[in-house]
């Protein structure tokens, strides 16, 4: 790779990532990356994270335990034994000093590609690249925050523009008469009077209080970096299927009513035809990845695993966050996220086809905010006990049963319908 950046990329933030999860030393890394082994030691170091406990109240080891001989830590504790064969000393006991696994002591100073990371009893640090690079950006804007002058400039600049101003002298025209002894630009001047930094106030701008304040377009919707979908376009999800044929395949979209409202997040099994829908508040990644993590909570992760061995989705905004959609909310990994081409809808087209069946019900445009979940269930499972010709006269409920762990049943209340019962009309859920 070049060494044209002087910062970090995501791109290397990843290989770095891998590097450590395959066991290679800083100077492999900085080989692979561009840069100096030194570098990747710091940025390790600053940007690595520690990594939960599925049980909140887990702490490790004493430091101190084999040396220790204390009894009664606990004031009403009457036990003989000493406390340090006891887990609530490490609560109570002013000298608890945790143990430290050697590994964080000296390179990597991560437990990434560790064998013992999952039942480790010390606390666990991973390098994560998304995290880090999410740190960097975060720092990177925090830094260029506030007032990047002295006091005795900001001093100096108030006490020449602000009796100007209060004459009527309009900005432009100070700029032009005293730019050269102004530290700053005409834009920031406008910025440090907006933030009441100087004697004069927006009021003092003749002009400035006639302006409407302009609407704002919304955020710009975030692109797929390309090292975020390193691996994971759908070339990568045909060779994988052909590689390991019986991967079970999910495919994930929303479905959205009006703007700014209630959206579906829709999950298609290929095996069974079965979809399930789940109402989540916004079309965003955050209340996409807890909707995925309350279901992998429903089932467990193991369960999940196997359920959702692939999900392929579109290219949506709220897809982007790869990491934390493939892992749950303590960093176990529960699925594999893969990709469409761009404008390529039929690449997942049996979740668009499904679709159909939705809009039978509650037409396209219509607001999802006056439904509740138990509402969407009840479409979902009139939906489910439709018969198809794709499954020779079955239905994607029944197929499922057989196909599925029952606990997703369980989890998302899914019920059979009776043939005869079933509507496909906007009658059914009319209140």
């Amino acid at each position: 790779m070049n060494n044209f950046n002087k910062h970090l990329t995501y791109e290397q933030r990843t290989f770095i990532e891998r590097g450590l999860n395959e066991n290679r030393n800083f100077t492999e890394i900085g080989r692979l990356v561009g840069k100096d082994p030194s570098t990747i030691s710091k940025e390790v170091r600053r940007h690595r994270t520690i990594k939960q406990w599925r049980d909140p109240n887990r702490m490790p080891q004493c430091s101190l335990r084999n040396e220790c001989h204390r009894k009664h830590v606990c004031a009403d504790c009457k036990s003989y034994i000493e406390c340090h064969e006891c887990h609530d000393c490490r609560r109570n006991c002013p000298d608890y000093t945790p143990k430290i696994c050697g590994r964080l002591k000296h390179p990597p100073y991560v437990c990434n590609g560790c064998p013992s990371l999952i039942g480790c009893r010390y606390y666990r640090y991973i390098y994560v690249a998304k995290y880090a690079d999410d740190c960097y950006h975060e720092l990177l804007v925090s830094s260029r925050e506030g007032l990047n002058q002295t006091p005795e400039d900001m001093q100096m600049m108030d006490q020449m523009i602000s009796p100007l101003i209060r004459k009527g002298q309009s900005i432009a025209h100070i700029y032009a008469s005293h730019g050269k002894d102004l530290p700053c630009s005409r834009r920031t001047l406008y910025e440090y009077i907006d933030k009441n930094v100087f004697t004069v106030r927006n009021i003092d701008l003749p002009r400035k209080v006639k302006y409407k304040a302009r609407k704002s377009k919304g955020a710009a919707s975030p692109s797929v970096d390309r090292a975020e979908k390193l691996d994971r376009s759908y070339d990568d999800f045909l060779k994988l299927l052909q590689k390991e044929p019986d991967t079970k395949v999910v495919e994930m979209d929303t479905v959205e009513g009006q703007k700014g409202g209630k959206v579906l997040l829709t999950l298609f099994f290929r095996n069974c035809s079965l979809m399930t829908a789940m109402l989540i508040k916004e079309k965003t990644q955050e209340c996409v990845q807890e909707a995925l993590n309350n279901l992998s909570d429903a089932v467990g992760i193991k369960n999940f695993r196997k359920m959702f061995g692939v999900i392929l989705t579109d290219n949506g905004s709220e897809f982007l966050n790869t990491g934390a959609l493939e892992c749950d909310r303590w960093g176990e990994i529960k699925t594999r996220i893969y990709y469409c081409d761009p404008n390529c809808a039929w690449q997942k087209g049996m979740i668009e086809k499904n679709h159909e069946y939705i809009r039978y019900i509650i037409s396209k445009g219509s607001s999802f905010d006056r439904y509740t979940q138990d509402d969407i269930t009840l479409l979902m499972n009139h939906i489910n006990s439709t018969a198809r010709d794709s499954l020779n006269g079955c239905t994607p409920y029944k197929l499922s049963l057989l196909l599925l762990n029952n606990r997703l049943h369980q989890a998302l209340s899914l019920q059979e319908i009776l043939p005869d019962d079933v509507v496909l009309k906007p009658a059914l859920l009319k209140h």
